[in-house]
Parts: structure tokens; C-alpha cells; sequence
């Protein structure tokens, strides 16, 4: 048996792993590069990966970076089955529709310059055609339910506790006379992540590839960071103010959405109105209702108990670009969540314009920020900023809460592992930088004895 590292090799995108045995070839994953140019120039087939010799793609959950580059695969001649959890079908339908309608106007913005300059046209990865064209391949798998993924290959998921649908995958591979198990971690989400149920580890592997997007540390605990949220909602409803929230369409916003049913619920405050201004948010979170057997025990109790947090009356969508600008008028209190989650594109740049000049607003940033981002300048202190090009002083309050990671923090990957740990697997850290990967390796040394392997981009493994 083979195992080929096609993605997220020493970084936190782009994941794929081609599993090889001589009666079966299987993916775990096909998901785009993210993060620049330079990034985003690896979304291509890898060399050598023959797509119409695929026996069945195997998918963790639907973010960008797991689900991006299924198209291609589609394209190029793939005909087999996408093994997927319901919610990761929804989502990830969800999710590339929006990526290929992203690339279609991003080309096209190329395109006019090229036309006028002579230059050969670009083309996208792929069309929104081939997304519905992927669709089609999907196939749905229950948690805990071993099936037959392709000849001597059998998979059974478990739970992540990522995102909605999310899961780690365990293969037991037959080759030879002998069989080898092979568990991924997928994306493990941290213990109290709100909605979703918490991971659930494997306990046997002969081999384990290991996520380490947080591997050097752990973020700040769940309790302090709701201690945060509620003070600043206090304030804000007490100054009447707008709270302008950039929250990321899938998972983060939905996790606002229910901390929100959690202090009206509570009595802790009167409802007033949550703006969802966002059409892939508003989509996102109607996946989410949709599958409330996937909830976590807290939030199916809240839903019973409470009427706020069945029905949210609260929440208001406002899907179109009219909706949005009639914002501008809404009196406070209010929260208006709105995208990109880093401020560098959307309906949250029109807010934040209106808005950051105001010493009453409040801007709460709940995800992460990259460097040059207008969110990064926001958390970091800048007095003015730019917004399309014109200057904005910044007198609105800035609050920074990091504890609402959906990745679990060191000592959360080692409570999972710690389950594995005693078959002494051979250990594969992926999905992370060096700075994440590097401590969590050096930590399972000292624990395990383990020696782990961190790979490069294109490197293959024999079992």
C-alpha cells in the first residue's frame, strides 16, 4: 500500500491523499490551495494522479480547503462515487457553487484587462456546470457504519466535531494477506464547540495522519471567550448601539447565531434584531436547521425548551444588495454579521465604511485575521484604514475574541490521538504550518516514543 500527500504538507490547505493497493486507488479529500497566488497556482491535477483509474473519493467535511478541487477530478474523467455525511453533501454543495461563481467573476475581471491589453484569455478552474456534474457523484454514509469504499477497502466515519457532518475516516485495507488500518483525522474540532457534538477517536491504527493547524498551543477556553461575548452584547444593547460582526458564512456564523439563542433564552437580554446579511450565510444556516439530529446535546436541549431558539424571530435575513443598504438606517441595538470573515471583500466593507467612524459601534472579530488583511489592520490598532479607496478613521470599539476556533488546540489533538497511542502507530502530522506541526511532534516524542513524519508536498508513503 501506497499513501501520496497531495495537499496540505507543511501548510493548512489544500488536503488530498491518494490511498494505492494493486486491486484499489482511493482519495481522502481533493480540496483547494488558499492563500495568494502562490498558493492558489498548486490547484492543479497532480502529476501522475489518473483520475479515471479513481475508484471512490472519500470526503472529512465540506470547507474549501477539504472539497475545492473535487470539480477537476470530475472533469478529467472520474466517474466513482463521493462518499460523504449528508451535511457534507449540503454544505459542499453549498460551498463550490459559491467557488465557482467567485472564479467566473474573478476570470472575467482578468479577462477585460487581457482583451484590451491582447493576451490570451483565462480560463477557471472549473464551471458551475461541473459543480452540479460533481454533485451527482455523491453518495451518503452514516456514522459508525462500515461500508466497502473499493475491492479490500472498507471505511467507517466518525465523528469529528469540526462542522455540521464533519468526520475523522478509519480504512481497514486488505493487501496481500494482511490487513493494515489507516485512520485520518480530518479537521478535530475543540470539546464545547457550540452545535455540533464533540470528536469521537478511533482506537486502533497501524497508521494515523494527524492534523496540527493548533499543534504549538492551545486557544483560550470556550468559558472565558462566552464571558467576553456577553459583556460586549451588554454594553453595545445598553449605548444602543450596532454590533458589526465579519463572521465566516459556514460554521462561525451559525456558532454566533446560537450563542445569541443562548442570552435571549437565558432572559439575560430582550431579543433585538440579528441581521444576516449575507445570501450564503442565510443558505448555510438553513443547512444547519435542517439537520438537527446532528446537534450536540445543549443545543437540542435549548431547541426544546425554548421557543426564541426554535423559531429565531430575531434573526433577519436580508439576502439582496437593497436589503443590505437599507442597514444603514437600522437603529441600534443590533448585530449585523456579514462577510468576507476578514473584511477583504463584501457586504461587511459597506458596513464597516458606515460604521468605524461611529465612537458607539462596536466591531467584533471572531475569526481568525491574515496579515494584510483590513481585519488584521483592525485588530492590530490602525487609526484609519482604507475602504474603497477612501480614508476612514477608526473610533468604533474593536473587540477580539479567539476562542471560538472549530480546531482543537494541542492538548485537544492529544486527547485524541492519546486513544490511538498505545498501538504505537506510525504517526503522519498534516494541516499545519511548521509552527503548529513541529511542537506537536516534539510533544509526541517525549509522550509516545513515537517518532512522526512530517511530509513535503508530493511525497509517498509504503506500508
Amino acid at each position: 500500500m501506497k499513501i501520496s500527500v497531495h495537499g496540505a504538507a507543511g501548510e493548512v490547505t489544500g488536503s488530498a491523499y491518494l490511498v494505492e493497493t494493486e486491486q484499489a486507488r482511493v482519495m481522502v479529500d481533493f480540496g483547494m490551495f488558499q492563500g495568494g497566488a502562490r498558493q492558489e497556482a498548486k490547484n492543479a491535477l497532480p502529476a501522475g494522479l489518473r483520475p479515471r483509474r479513481l475508484d471512490a473519493v472519500l470526503l472529512t467535511h465540506a470547507h474549501l480547503d477539504h472539497v475545492g478541487r473535487l470539480p477537476l477530478l470530475v472533469k478529467a474523467g472520474f466517474s466513482g462515487p463521493i462518499h460523504a455525511t449528508d451535511a457534507t453533501r449540503d454544505l459542499a454543495g453549498l460551498i463550490l457553487r459559491d467557488s465557482a461563481k467567485v472564479q467566473a467573476y474573478e476570470i472575467e475581471r482578468h479577462n477585460r484587462k487581457r482583451r484590451r491589453a491582447g493576451k490570451p484569455l483565462l480560463e477557471p478552474l472549473y464551471h458551475a456546470g461541473e459543480v452540479e456534474q460533481t454533485l451527482e457523484r455523491f453518495r451518503l454514509v452514516e456514522f459508525d457504519q462500515a461500508f466497502a469504499a473499493a475491492e479490500g477497502v472498507t471505511a467507517r466515519y466518525r465523528i469529528a466535531g469540526h462542522m455540521l457532518g464533519s468526520a475523522s475516516i478509519q480504512l481497514q485495507v486488505q493487501e496481500d494477506g494482511r490487513t493494515m488500518t489507516v485512520v485520518f483525522s480530518g479537521d478535530v474540532g475543540p470539546p464545547g464547540l457550540a452545535i455540533v457534538r464533540d470528536a469521537e477517536p478511533f482506537h486502533t491504527a497501524d497508521l494515523v495522519f494527524l492534523e496540527s493547524t493548533y499543534g504549538d498551543r492551545d486557544n483560550k477556553p470556550v468559558a472565558e471567550t462566552l464571558a467576553e461575548f456577553r459583556t460586549i452584547i451588554e454594553q453595545a444593547v445598553a449605548r444602543k448601539a450596532r454590533i458589526l460582526v465579519p463572521a465566516f458564512a459556514v460554521g462561525r456564523t451559525q456558532q454566533i447565531l446560537y450563542h445569541m439563542d443562548e442570552l435571549f433564552c437565558a432572559g439575560t437580554l430582550k431579543p433585538f434584531p440579528v441581521y444576516l446579511d449575507s445570501p450564503m450565510a442565510i443558505e448555510a444556516t438553513e443547512i444547519y436547521r435542517r439537520h438537527p439530529d446532528l446537534f450536540d446535546q445543549d443545543a437540542q436541549a435549548l431547541r426544546r425548551a425554548c421557543d426564541i431558539a426554535r423559531g429565531q424571530p430575531h434573526v433577519v435575513p436580508t439576502p439582496t444588495a437593497q436589503d443590505s443598504m437599507q442597514l444603514n438606517d437600522a437603529p441600534g441595538p443590533c448585530l449585523i454579521m456579514a462577510g468576507s470573515g476578514m473584511c477583504t471583500a463584501g457586504r461587511i466593507l459597506h458596513h464597516l465604511k458606515h460604521g468605524l467612524w461611529q465612537p458607539d459601534t462596536a466591531v467584533m472579530i471572531v475569526g481568525y485575521q491574515g496579515e494584510g488583511t483590513l481585519g488584521r489592520r483592525l485588530v492590530d490598532g490602525h487609526k484609519t484604514v482604507k475602504i474603497f479607496g477612501e480614508t476612514v478613521a477608526v473610533k468604533a470599539r474593536i473587540h477580539t475574541l479567539n476562542g471560538f476556533s472549530a480546531h482543537a488546540g494541542q492538548s485537544g489533538l492529544i486527547e485524541w490521538f492519546s486513544h490511538l497511542a498505545p498501538g504505537k502507530p506510525r504517526v503522519v502530522l498534516t494541516h499545519g504550518e511548521a509552527r503548529g506541526r513541529e511542537p506537536l511532534a516534539d510533544l509526541i516524542r517525549q509522550r509516545y516514543g513515537l517518532d512522526p513524519v512530517l511530509p513535503a508536498q508530493g511525497d509517498q508513503l509504503t506500508l
